[in-house]
């Protein structure tokens, strides 16, 4: 991986961009779009971002956001009109512009698993902590970003020790993320959603998918060397991504040149 400190460290991109039939950009919300803050419901884009995306939309870049959240969940916070197509649920969901939304056929298979991991912290861990429980198709979450470090490591222990016995019994998989744990349906995660992003693009289509978090590790596996992969985050970490970049700046400037790249204007 290296650092995205000028525009030569991706120029080779722009140029395929420039001449592709066809162009797709991939991108995470919380952490690569919208800082984090103690409460999710209040995670809103870096100012600038959503109008220039808009843009990208318009100069016939299809843009997809792949998230952890549910789908409808990202479609409120960006609040664009027309909406970008939206996978929400790390691939469990599909938000098309047009609003048709699909539902993977597994993501009500462990709705038993999931109850017995809301009972299993019920009584186990504070309330607060509880309330920090996210239900979503196919898994289920508990966040701990703005706990003190003590509070966190706590909770991160409990429910570690809580739900490790439900993975055999379930058959899920336990997936920790920046800011929390999350027990989910196995078979389901970014990067199918990038591989079906793939199979439905053309042959010489110019792709990139932007990320920070663990779980968009799996995505850029899976664009690999087809497309361009960046991680987008404060400070670098060890990753599978071509690129680093440091949001808002690099990260406005890039979308910026992607724009210019399409024959927009920023």
């Amino acid at each position: 991986m290296k650092a995205l400190a000028t525009q030569a460290a991706y120029s080779p991109f722009l140029e395929r961009l420039r001449s592709a039939p066809e162009r797709i950009l991939m991108l995470d919300y919380d952490g690569t779009l919208a800082p984090f803050v103690p409460d999710r419901h209040l995670a809103v884009p870096y100012p600038g971002i959503m109008p220039l995306i808009a843009r990208i939309m318009s100069s016939g870049t299809r843009v997809v956001f792949i998230s952890g959240r549910k789908a409808r969940e990202v479609a409120d916070l960006i609040g664009m009109l027309p909406s970008p197509e939206i996978w929400g649920s790390h691939g469990m969901e599909r938000l098309t512009p047009d609003g048709r939304y699909s539902l993977a056929p597994e993501a009500g298979s462990r709705d038993a698993a999931f109850a017995a991991a809301v009972k299993s912290l019920q009584g186990k861990v504070d309330k607060e902590a509880e309330e920090r429980l996210e239900i979503k198709p196919g898994s289920i979450a508990v966040h701990w970003r703005g706990l003190d470090p003590a509070r966190a490591g706590k909770l991160k222990e409990e429910a570690s020790h809580l739900w490790l016995p439900l993975l055999a019994q379930y058959g899920l998989e336990l997936h920790e993320f920046d800011g929390g744990l999350e027990l989910r349906v196995p078979g389901h995660d970014k990067g199918q959603a990038v591989r079906t992003i793939l199979a439905e693009a053309g042959p010489d289509a110019a792709l990139a998918y932007l990320g920070d978090d663990r779980t968009d590790e799996d995505a850029f596996r899976a664009l690999g060397h087809a497309g361009l992969t960046v991680l987008v985050r404060p400070e670098p970490r060890p990753t599978a991504a071509e690129l680093w970049l440091q949001p808002p700046n690099e990260l406005i400037h890039f979308l910026e040149e992607w724009l210019h790249a399409c024959g927009g204007e920023a």
